[in-house]
């Protein structure tokens, strides 16, 4: 079963599409979920991430590098969209995680 707020479960299995909801979030609401069997959508407080996450779809690629890429793009659409961007912290972020993706040196092997 996967909590979608509200109170409201779905089975795992029934659940068929997600789908963010990038207008009119008022009251918390998050998603739209679509359940084998129900004509119209359930509304979720949760985030598609999240009710996948309980799904059990991103097991494998979990990574706080990925979330904190996702973060960046979020932050960039947010500022982009109100006409104000801040290069300066966005530069900041950007280059954290270049350094968090990068290879580390090779060290000399002793033996």
């Amino acid at each position: 079963m996967v909590f979608l707020g509200y109170g409201k479960y779905a089975r795992a299995d029934r659940i068929y599409a997600l789908e963010p909801i990038t207008d009119d979030r008022g009251g918390g609401r998050r998603t739209r979920v679509w359940i084998e069997g129900v004509v119209e959508p359930i509304v979720a407080s949760r985030t598609e991430r999240t009710i996948l996450h309980e799904m059990g779809h991103d097991v494998a690629t979990t990574s706080p590098l990925i979330d904190a890429a996702l973060d960046l793009a979020e932050r960039l659409a947010e500022q982009a969209e109100t006409g104000r961007v801040d290069l300066t912290d966005l530069g900041r972020r950007a280059r954290r995680l270049l350094e968090a993706s990068a290879k580390p040196a090779e060290s000399q092997q002793l033996f």
